[in-house]
């Protein structure tokens, strides 16, 4: 049984992209919540500093004083990765991180999200592999 945020099944496994990524484990309808991620709310200051010491970042401000870090939490959407031709997005409502699906999403797809700005400041090469892929993140 999946808790009640998570509105769709999802699944965890290796990822063509980087390391895990988050599947579709049956279809979802464009438009619709696809689940969220909680994990431990920090102040930005932390977060920015929390980001320079490691190189796999699951960090997201939630405002312009408090961020969300992911690295701890059990939830199956914290390992969706980045593409340049997303099928969902990141929207942030009320603190919380909720993704929406933004084409209808097959069963076995990766879902995956435009980080837009990230701590990488542009450092880290972009592996998505989508056409017309800006290359760094």
């Amino acid at each position: 049984m999946r808790p009640f945020y998570q509105k769709f099944d999802v699944a965890v496994k290796p990822s063509p992209i980087d390391g895990q990524g988050v599947f579709a484990a049956q279809d979802v309808p464009r438009r619709l919540k696809i689940g969220e991620i909680r994990g431990e709310s920090i102040s930005v200051h932390d977060a920015r500093i929390r980001a320079t010491r490691h190189e796999r970042i699951m960090i997201v401000e939630v405002s312009a004083r408090r961020a969300i870090d992911f690295t701890k939490s059990s939830d199956p959407m914290r390992y969706t990765n980045h593409s340049c031709a997303p099928n969902a997005r990141l929207c942030i409502r009320q603190g919380r991180v909720e993704f929406y699906a933004l084409r209808d999403i097959a069963c076995g797809e990766e879902i995956t999200v435009s980080y837009g700005e990230t701590h990488h400041e542009g450092r880290l090469t972009c592996r998505c592999g989508a056409p017309g892929c800006a290359g760094r993140l």
